[in-house]
């Protein structure tokens, strides 16, 4: 089936029937009749489904004369939108849908000899299968042997027998490379000839009928190939390899197991095949195919595929860039300028090489890479960053980015991709720039650019799977179409049959295969080194184990020893190219199986960082409700990280965008109104200040700092569809929001906490912690209180961040640590505290940031803090006997939290010292005791057994 999909997640639902029952009147037809495609209704279930009446779309293709060349169907839509041109009408009387087009003006071309069809529902979730072929015309030609569109070796001498039926009489003429060889003066229904293969030769049998109507079938004959074994160059592995003492040759390596023999076949040979490039197979490994061309032009580009003796066509698998058949004709001259033409007669994807080419010239050589738990990572869609979207836009736009003080930035999939609007996500080639941003040298201009000023370059990368464009599925795949795409094969060295986890999209590679582990090596190098990137965000991780199955979700979500195995592999061999590169995973998934790869190898300096999602919480409160509104767990010791591996973010590509929550939903109370336009805007600048001021790696989706609200599921008409997820938004500089006062309030707001985050060495403590609507003396809930101090340094050592998310005034206990001169960070006011809880007024939606003030002596005793004390005695607790020393504590109380975050008991204590026993039903684990008093705060850890 033919589906080039532009989806970063894919979840299809697929349901499976035997082929369905239809009918098409007339029947036989040629390509210009007007004909009725009719499918019985009890052929669709419509409840299964999730669809009305009239909501069932055809997806189709078609073929030329020869069953070859498949092209979709101009109106098909997208996977996930079909177009309505496509929706088959239902007849309620006859309990059936149909759909009446003309082929050649349905398909958009003539010589159609077949077309392809399934049905579906509109957003692709659910669909028929198998697919469905229908001939087309009058005259109506079976090829009974060889099959069409089929690959027969014979050896030079042998004969072939080759037969066909016809529905009505005919006279047939066989050609061998263009070239009659055979021919009947009497019209028959059948055909039989002996043909005496003497070489390779494309054969074509055609029929005519009385009434001239012709149809034609092709196939292939071969004859084997002797392929000479010697050892491979050691210059050459796979891939495209320049000798640098010698610009007139080039190296090609491919591993192809499985494979007979390999030719080359490229613009320096005429696209022909030709013994002259009959590849080598390499002594030590059989199933490495290699040839050295000799004789070319220094700076001449030259263009090449790889020819397998079954036919296969495909780009090398490592080149740095490729040409499309289906994209390169949609990127501009203004993206890509002398983007060369993709090569004439040829198709699929070609790949290219050049010698002597002349090197970047990096200005920044030793770039000082951000501390991973400084960085402020701003993600990046470049398709709908700019309205451009290319290369030189984004560069124009570096000191937008670098004004909000941002220190890396994440880009988004850019190797090749399907399509030129896509998330990136389906990926063809790994190893390869995607062409729809700009060339190599833009792109190098780019991290060339951020490197200057201070910013790391990260890059998305999805390695859990790959397109059916990619040759590692096309080299070893079933095409029964022929149209050079299809399933995986059993014997495809790189991907699995059957996916091994129930996040499959596309093509699930298998990580536990050699082949797989060298293709990830050399793509992890080839971006490392040549584009000096600085990291990589590792996508869907969790797909990287072979112990589940596609439907079992709970597998998927639990420790998986092989998963956390091959991933620190993949971690080690990133490193050993880079020591120093960034390595986050997109996992989210158990605790205990995240700090398998955050504390790994950390004693030398290492470590991988963990996405963790903390959207939902965090749009609870700047939307204004009480319920699930906790995100303490953006502190990385409630993960069990030993530092702090945990990149929190309230937005990401993947999450409804927080300001569209907050003006669909938010809360009202009386005339303040959280929908309101500019009092959502102010809620986000206090979504900042509860957020950069976490110490860790923290990360922002793109033009949250401009409060953005268009939804992730946009439509381009305005409408709001899941099936439209991944289609083209609203670009923010193209709406004017960075020239809005409000907006751009929200940007000099979360500009100006960065800056104070990165200006402080208190934002690099290990010791903070984070209060979100967890306090029992908050009966209103939505109070956030988040405390950083290290007691360790000379001037500020302790931040004290408050933050009203209710949707009335507030008097807020800051519980400061001790009482005296607090500096408001965001003003510079200096405030004298007489008290540690004497309240501050938040209006709905304020925010403070403090830091202690060391400009002057306080005019109270800052030293009070270290007079109050907390002690659990007996810890480890046992038999859930807990006695808690206490002293120097004027009106405090106790509570207690889980690691997650969750309340479990609360309670005041008496007197001002003293012992407070009590028995706690906990179960085994750790738990945080926390002590608020007038006199300072305290917190311990306590562990149950």
């Amino acid at each position: 089936m033919k589906k080039f999909y532009s989806l970063v997640y894919l979840l299809v639902a697929v349901f499976s029937f035997g082929q369905i029952n239809y009918t098409i009147a007339p029947n036989p037809f040629n390509e210009t009749d007007a004909i009725t495609l009719t499918v019985p209704g009890d052929q669709i279930d419509e409840s299964a489904w999730g669809v009305s009446n009239n909501s069932i779309y055809m997806w189709s293709w078609s073929f030329d004369t020869n069953y070859q060349n498949s092209q979709d169907c101009p109106t098909n839509g997208s996977w996930n939108n079909s177009n309505d041109l496509n929706k088959l009408s239902y007849n309620s009387i006859t309990d059936t849908y149909s759909l009446t087009f003309t082929p050649t003006t349905f398909y958009g071309r003539t010589g159609i000899g077949r077309f392809g069809f399934l049905l579906k529902d509109k957003t692709g979730s659910h669909q028929t299968s198998p697919d469905i072929f229908v001939n087309v015309g009058i005259l109506n030609l079976n090829l009974t042997n060889p099959v069409a569109n089929s690959l027969t070796t014979v050896p030079s001498g042998n004969s072939v027998n080759i037969t066909a039926t016809t529905n009505v009489s005919a006279i047939f003429q066989l050609k061998a490379n263009g070239t009659v060889v055979n021919s009947t003066s009497v019209p028959s229904q059948s055909y039989n000839y002996s043909y005496t293969v003497t070489q390779d030769a494309n054969m074509e049998l055609i029929a005519t009928d009385t009434n001239s109507n012709s149809k034609n079938a092709a196939f292939i004959l071969q004859t084997p190939r002797t392929v000479i074994s010697e050892a491979i160059p050691g210059w050459i592995r796979q891939g495209i390899n320049y000798l640098p003492s010698d610009q007139t040759k080039v190296g090609l390596a491919l591993y192809a197991p499985h494979k007979n023999f390999v030719h080359v076949i490229g613009s320096f040979n005429n696209w022909a095949v030709n013994d002259a490039y009959l590849m080598k197979r390499d002594t030590a490994n059989p199933d490495l195919y290699w040839i050295e061309l000799n004789g070319l032009t220094p700076q001449q580009l030259y263009t090449f595929q790889y020819r397998t003796n079954d036919l296969k066509k495909v780009a090398d698998p490592y080149s740095p860039q490729i040409l499309s058949s289906y994209d390169d004709q949609w990127i501009s001259n203004a993206t890509y300028p002398n983007l060369p033409p993709f090569p004439a007669g040829q198709d699929f994807e070609v790949s290219m090489f050049k010698t002597g080419q002349a090197p970047y010239n990096w200005q920044t050589i030793n770039f000082q890479r951000p501390a991973k738990e400084d960085l402020v990572v701003y993600e990046l869609l470049l398709r709908d960053f700019t309205q451009e979207k290319n290369w030189q836009s984004l560069i124009n736009k570096i000191s937008y980015l670098k004004n909000l003080n941002i220190n890396a930035i994440e880009l988004l999939p850019i190797m090749e991709f399907e399509g030129n609007l896509s998330w990136g996500y389906n990926t063809s080639f790994h190893y390869a720039l995607d062409k729809a941003y700009g060339t190599p040298e833009k792109f190098k201009e780019f991290v060339d650019l951020c490197h200057q000023n201070g910013i790391a370059v990260i890059l998305d990368i999805a390695f859990n799977h790959a397109t059916g464009r990619s040759p590692l599925a096309r080299l070893w795949n079933i095409d029964p179409d022929g149209d050079g795409y299809g399933e995986i094969a059993a014997n495809n060295p790189y991907f699995n049959q059957v996916p091994k986890h129930s996040y499959n999209v596309f093509n699930d590679f298998n990580h536990t295969s050699p082949s797989t582990q060298y293709y990830v090596e050399r793509s992890l190098q080839q971006w490392l080194t040549e584009y000096h990137i600085d990291g990589f965000r590792w996508d869907l991780t969790k797909g990287f184990t072979q112990n589940c199955s596609e439907n079992d979700e709970v597998c998927t979500n639990a420790y998986q020893q092989d998963r956390v195995d091959i991933m620190k592999q993949y971690a080690d061999k990133q490193w050993a190219i880079d020591p120093n590169s960034y390595m986050i995973f997109e996992h989210l998934g158990t605790d205990a199986e995240e700090q398998q790869w955050a504390n790994y190898r950390i004693d030398e300096g290492k470590g991988v960082m963990l996405w963790n999602k903390q959207t939902d919480p965090y749009n609870q409160n700047t939307m204004g409700y009480k319920d699930n509104s906790n995100y303490d767990r953006m502190n990385h010791s409630l993960h069990g990280f030993t530092n702090k591996s945990a990149v929190g973010y309230g937005e990401s590509h993947d999450e409804e965008r927080l300001m569209f929550k907050n003006l669909a939903y938010g809360a009202i109370n009386g005339n303040y109104n959280v929908t309101n336009l500019t009092t959502a805007l102010e809620r986000m600048k206090t979504f900042g200040a509860t957020f950069f001021t976490i110490p860790g790696p923290k990360m922002i989706w793109q033009f949250g700092e401009l409060g953005y609200e268009f939804s992730i599921n946009r439509c381009a008409n305005g409408t709001i569809n899941s099936g439209c997820r991944t289609d083209e938004k609203p670009v923010a500089f193209t709406l004017g929001y960075d020239t809005n006062a409000s907006r751009k309030a929200v940007y000099d707001t979360w500009a100006k906490i960065i800056n104070i985050r990165n200006s402080h060495q208190v934002f690099k403590s290990k010791t903070y912690t984070i209060e979100s609507n967890n306090l029992t003396n908050d009966p209103e809930g939505l109070i956030t209180r988040i405390y950083v101090y290290d007691n360790t340094l000379n001037g500020m050592k302790n931040v004290v961040v408050l933050a009203n998310y209710t949707t009335s005034a507030q008097n807020v206990i800051p519980y400061f640590p001790y009482a005296g001169q607090w500096q408001n960070l965001m003003d510079n006011t200096i405030s004298n505290f007489a008290s540690t809880t004497t309240p501050i007024m938040l209006q709905p939606g304020e925010f403070r940031v403090f830091g202690n003030y060391s400009g002057a002596l306080a005019t109270v005793d800052v030293n009070a803090m270290n007079k109050l004390s907390l002690q659990i005695a007996d810890n480890p607790v046992k038999n859930g006997l807990v006695k808690l020393i206490y002293h120097k504590v004027k009106n405090g109380d106790i509570v207690i939290f889980d690691m997650s975050g969750k309340k479990m008991d609360s309670f005041q204590l008496p007197q001002e010292n003293g012992t407070y026993e009590l028995k706690l039903a906990y179960p085994s684990g750790t738990y945080l005791v926390h002590l608020r008093s007038e006199t300072g705060t305290a917190i311990q850890k306590m562990v149950i057994k």
